[in-house]
């Protein structure tokens, strides 16, 4: 039997070539639902805060949209058909992916492996993070933590003790718990895809947790069809681990964090009913509306897709205006 560490075992499952869960041909969506599937308003609010980021910026000539984590591109595809006329010629869209370029993707869509250096506008990571690999570690008998380390049918055993960049992160950011995930080389995946913004928003969105409340037992699981499984690192399905969003904020710019629930309803994003005296006079125009009121109740549910949180982070530039009256926005100490 083949052991090795959870970090490598996740890279081999999701990503390998030759059948990595994330490289076969239905992506994600085959899966499991995300906000983008579930409603375009998500899209919507990804346009509006693209608008604002735009403002923000002066309105340059050439405004960068880069959704990282891409999938197959749906998120980019319905950014694109939504754009107002103002920014239709002014937006380059990008694509961050690992898999290989869907076929039919229109040409305008640029499509690569790693978020490009140089960008200016908004680069959007929805649910990219938590699928980032990273390492497990459990206490030992004397106490110290040890990576966890798995075979391919899921089976665990304790390995060797952290290395000290790992001790240190753990003690830093989760220092209680039978079950760690160390959240470091997802740190700095996030630090990269900032650093690659000239100027601009970056916005990462994943479920998540907060230092002050770190779940005990951890959060890895696998999800295959639609349903929860047991994370077996065969490429059978995917792995999944919710993001310690507060350790990966990147000092130095201003950053936020709040839930979906939060930042959607910034955008103009609501679930509230429309006015019945609409079904008498448009009664079809009233169903859309419920409708819509619908999709934004599911988006913004506090038990569901509303529990997401978002990272934001403004790269030099001013917040947008929609999103700057929300509490919490702090820039943390280099």
């Amino acid at each position: 039997m083949t052991w090795m560490r959870w970090r490598p075992a996740i890279e081999h499952a999701l990503y390998r070539p030759d059948g990595g869960f994330y490289r076969r041909p239905e992506g994600p969506a085959g899966h499991f639902r995300t906000s983008v599937h579930a409603s375009a308003r998500f899209a919507a609010a990804v346009v509006r805060l693209l608008a604002g980021v735009d403002a923000a910026l002066g309105r340059p000539e050439r405004l960068d949209f880069v959704d990282v984590g891409a999938g197959r591109g749906e998120l980019v595809l319905a950014v694109r058909d939504l754009l107002p006329e103002d920014l239709r010629g002014r937006v380059r869209l990008r694509a961050v992916e690992l898999a290989d370029r869907p076929d039919g993707l229109p040409a305008e869509v640029h499509w690569s492996a790693r978020p490009p250096s140089g960008s200016a506008g908004l680069l959007f990571a929805n649910e990219w993070l938590d699928n980032v690999p990273l390492d497990l570690a459990e206490p030992g008998p004397d106490g110290r933590l040890r990576y966890v380390e798995v075979a391919p049918d899921g089976t665990e055993r304790p390995g060797e003790p952290l290395d000290a960049a790992d001790a240190a992160w753990a003690r830093r950011w989760w220092p209680d718990g039978e079950r760690v995930e160390l959240g470091g080389p997802r740190d700095a995946a996030w630090a990269a895809a900032v650093g690659g913004l000239e100027r601009g928003l970056a916005v990462a969105v994943d479920y998540a947790h907060l230092r002050a409340a770190r779940p005990p037992f951890g959060t890895l699981t696998g999800f295959r069809g639609g349903r929860e499984c047991a994370p077996v690192p065969d490429g059978s399905c995917d792995l999944t681990a919710h993001v310690a969003l507060d350790a990966a904020a990147v000092p130095g710019h201003p950053a936020l964090l709040a839930t979906q629930r939060e930042a959607l309803r910034a955008l103009g994003v609501s679930g509230a009913r429309p006015p019945l005296a609409l079904a008498g006079s448009d009664p079809a125009a009233y169903l859309r509306a419920l409708a819509g009121a619908g999709e934004a109740a599911e988006l913004t549910d506090p038990a569901g897709l509303g529990a997401f949180h978002w990272l934001v982070q403004a790269v030099r530039m001013p917040v947008p205006e929609d999103l700057a009256g929300l509490p919490g926005w702090q820039t943390l100490p280099s």
